[in-house]
């Protein structure tokens, strides 16, 4: 009695199945959701140290000017006094601040204040951002008093 052997292996080595491909995929989606929450909280880091860094680039430009100028921008001047020279200065040596604009991690101009209100004394200017809310006085601004 001769039987057919071939002919049923042919069926018994088949590929995967739809299930075991959606299962596949199912598992993948999870590792890639969870992987991207886990990061969310890295960037916020990442954006508050760059706040930080810039706080100090500022701050070391803006006691650049002064040294030059001999008083630290007024108000309305602000941190465009950095870049361009104001038309009541003489002796301004700029630029202080390479670059176009000078915003933070959420594009917002960073806020100057002279003389400050934070730094415990008035003869240093207060240097923020106003955080990914865009809102002033706000609990999470981030500011040059902080850094110190």
């Amino acid at each position: 009695m001769k039987t057919n052997i071939t002919s049923n292996r042919r069926y018994l080595t088949g590929g995967f199945t739809l299930i075991e491909i959606m299962l596949v995929l199912a598992i993948i989606a999870l590792l890639a959701g969870t992987a991207i929450y886990k990061l969310g909280g890295v960037l916020k880091t990442g954006e508050k140290a760059r706040v930080k860094s810039d706080l100090g680039t500022i701050q070391t430009a803006l006691l650049n000017y002064k040294i030059s100028a001999g008083s630290y921008p007024t108000n309305e001047q602000g941190l465009s006094a950095l870049i361009t020279k104001p038309s009541d200065v003489r002796a301004w040596e700029g630029p202080y601040f390479k670059g176009g604009g000078i915003s933070d991690p959420w594009n917002q101009e960073y806020g100057y204040r002279f003389p400050g209100l934070n730094q415990g004394t008035s003869s240093e200017p207060d240097i923020f951002s106003k955080g990914p809310d865009g809102q002033e006085n706000t609990e999470d601004d981030i500011g040059n008093w902080e850094t110190q």
